[in-house]
């Protein structure tokens, strides 16, 4: 009965406790702090993987165009990333990213693919999404492209933090 006492005793001063940290931030005038605060708190490695923004290759009115050209990744973090191709053209998605993380997968239309190695570019053949699933290793800068269409703006960069 003395073990569950204690255990009453401690759950109470925890709950106390953390009461009285919240009051004090309340009373906190200061409001620069939080902007920093959640800023880092999205800069933190997690567990659980974490969303790339898609990249979507060519749209219908314009087969040369990207929904987004820079990347902020961070190190350590695990990630899925879906590269879509939503025109008509053939594409090959070539970064030197892939020689710089842990592969996990690629998944195609629900089926997997996993690799003891980094594929060495992605090639639509038609329309669809590939999704990436990896886990950053090495921070530094890195490039993507559409090799051959670089020169029309499918190209950007994905930093690794």
């Amino acid at each position: 009965m003395k073990k569950y006492g204690k255990f009453v005793l401690y759950a109470f001063l925890g709950a106390a406790l953390s009461v009285t940290s919240s009051l004090a931030q309340e009373a906190d005038d200061d409001d620069d702090d939080e902007a920093p605060a959640a800023a880092e708190a999205s800069q933190r490695v997690s567990r659980a993987s974490k969303d790339v923004p898609e990249l979507i290759l060519g749209s219908a009115g314009d087969s040369f165009t990207v929904n987004q050209k820079d990347f902020e990744l961070i190190a350590g973090q695990g990630y899925r990333w879906k590269i879509t191709s939503a025109a008509g053209l053939e594409y090959k998605f070539a970064t030197d990213l892939f020689r710089n993380v842990w592969m996990n997968q690629i998944v195609i239309n629900d089926l997997e693919v996993h690799m003891n190695g980094a594929p060495a570019w992605l090639e639509f053949d038609a329309e669809g999404t590939m999704q990436v699933q990896f886990t950053t290793i090495r921070p530094g800068n890195y490039t993507w492209s559409v090799p051959d269409l670089a020169d029309k703006g499918m190209k950007g960069t994905i930093a690794i933090k």
